[in-house]
This record gives structure tokens, C-alpha cells and sequence, in this order.
């Protein structure tokens, strides 16, 4: 593999990780904005991350953060597939677990935002999406 196509990679990666931390700004900032107290961002275990874990009163708001710069991959929510929501589940009940979280109600939100370059970002709330 030659040291260009390993630079256009990296870069590519570095540019794809800002929208990522972009799109999970906004959507922070979204949640506190309607009431919401975010708890986590970018939990990590070896299975996988969520990005963002919140509550909305007495509900733990376990919630998926797409971000596009344009449509050229297809709508942010689009990218939700049925083997995402799966490990989501399942990180969900790590997260409990580490967590020491005894029952509560979880809703799972997805939150998808289409920021292109030089203008204001589009949110669309998805509660309860699965």
C-alpha cells in the first residue's frame, strides 16, 4: 500500500471522526436544550460505543447520533439498521451493569443531523425510535 492512499485514508478517517464529534455536540447540546441531563457521551466497551445516555425525568434515553454532510450516503437515520439497533440493545445492558442501574424505563432515541458545510444544522428527533 503506498504512503498516499494510506494519507487520503487517514484523512478521510479524521474528517469522518469531526463530523462524528460535531454531530454529537450538537446533539448534547439538543437534548439539555429540551430538559434532558445528559449522562454519558461516547461510553466505550469492547463490543461497541453509545453515544450519548441521558434522562428525561425518571427515563434513561439511551440515544444513536447519525450525522451527514450531505446526501451522498443516504439519509443519517437510514444508517439505523436492525444489526445497529441489535448492539445497541446489548451495549444498553452493559452500560446497566457497569453502571450498577437497578430497573428503570429506557427509551431508544435516534438523533439525526444533516450538517453540510457553512450551514445551521437540521436535527430530527426520532423518540422511541425503536
Amino acid at each position: 500500500m503506498s504512503t498516499a492512499v494510506c494519507a487520503t485514508r487517514g484523512t478521510g478517517r479524521r474528517s469522518h471522526l469531526a463530523l462524528a464529534r460535531r454531530g454529537e455536540d450538537v446533539a448534547a447540546a439538543y437534548l439539555r436544550g429540551k430538559g434532558l441531563t445528559v449522562l454519558c457521551r461516547n461510553w466505550r466497551c469492547r463490543e461497541g460505543e453509545l453515544d450519548l445516555v441521558a434522562t428525561d425525568g425518571s427515563v434513561l434515553v439511551v440515544c444513536e447520533v447519525k450525522t451527514r454532510s450531505g446526501p451522498g450516503f443516504g439519509a443519517p437515520a437510514e444508517a439505523v439498521t436492525p444489526e445497529k439497533i441489535a448492539r445497541i440493545r446489548r451495549l444498553t445492558t452493559r452500560w446497566l451493569t457497569e453502571f450498577r442501574v437497578a430497573w428503570c424505563p429506557i427509551r431508544f432515541d435516534v438523533i439525526a443531523i444533516e450538517h453540510r458545510p457553512g450551514v445551521r444544522p437540521r436535527i430530527r428527533h426520532i423518540v422511541g425510535a425503536f
